[in-house]
């Protein structure tokens, strides 16, 4: 195929399509929904297994699947990486490919989504809160007291900021603490929303306390 050719894209994945339904994947491997798991995504493919040398079968399945046909997997890009909560799991495993050793990561990013090797959630939720303020602050002045009314500064944050924030959340396992820097965020943009308040009784202006920032 030809790069930059605009049929090319889609004759890459009719073949690379072609090639993974005719693998072979071990019978040990990872079962998710009744289905062993080979994912394609663009020019990404990801094999899950339950074990390194699953995974390592169905990887050496794939490649003599796709030479069949002209493709070939470049070692340089492929990697991989074994989740578990034990720090020590899956350590001593050496897995190459076509002779060349494969690279073990502790995270990467994959469909905007950080993955590590504990399957903590901790540096994804970081990753998206950074993301979020960035929306945030580049749309900063939107926010300012007298520009735009608060519902529509409400429907904003809502549509723009929050989606950010909360890509991907259906795979978040969240616990408390995780939970509170999510909303301290929130009460964050949403004081900047709905702005001060002034206090019916001495006069002063104070921000919205976390019960009143909630009912918005």
């Amino acid at each position: 195929m030809i790069q930059g050719d605009a049929q090319s894209p889609l004759l890459f994945n009719l073949a690379l399509e072609y090639a993974i339904k005719r693998v072979q994947v071990n019978q040990d491997g990872l079962i998710l929904n009744g289905t062993h798991q080979l994912l394609a995504y663009a020019h990404d493919v990801n094999i899950l297994g339950e074990s390194v040398h699953t995974a390592k079968e169905s990887a050496e399945a794939l490649i003599v699947a796709t030479k069949k046909i002209g493709l070939e997997v470049n070692a340089d890009k492929t990697k991989y990486m074994v989740m578990s909560r034990d720090r020590n799991a899956g350590w001593g495993h050496s897995v190459k490919i076509d002779n060349t050793s494969i690279e073990k990561l502790e995270e990467f990013k994959y469909l905007g989504t950080t993955l590590t090797d504990q399957n903590s959630i901790q540096e994804e939720i970081k990753s998206k809160l950074k993301l979020g303020t960035a929306c945030y602050h580049s749309m900063q002045n939107l926010f300012s007291p007298r520009l735009l009314p608060k519902n529509l500064k409400t429907k904003i944050y809502r549509t723009i900021i929050l989606p950010v924030v909360l890509y991907g959340c259906e795979i978040w396992s969240l616990i408390l603490r995780e939970e509170r820097r999510l909303r301290v965020f929130e009460n964050r943009v949403l004081r900047k929303v709905s702005g001060p308040k002034r206090d019916e009784v001495t006069g002063e202006w104070r921000k919205l306390h976390n019960e009143k920032l909630n009912d918005l």
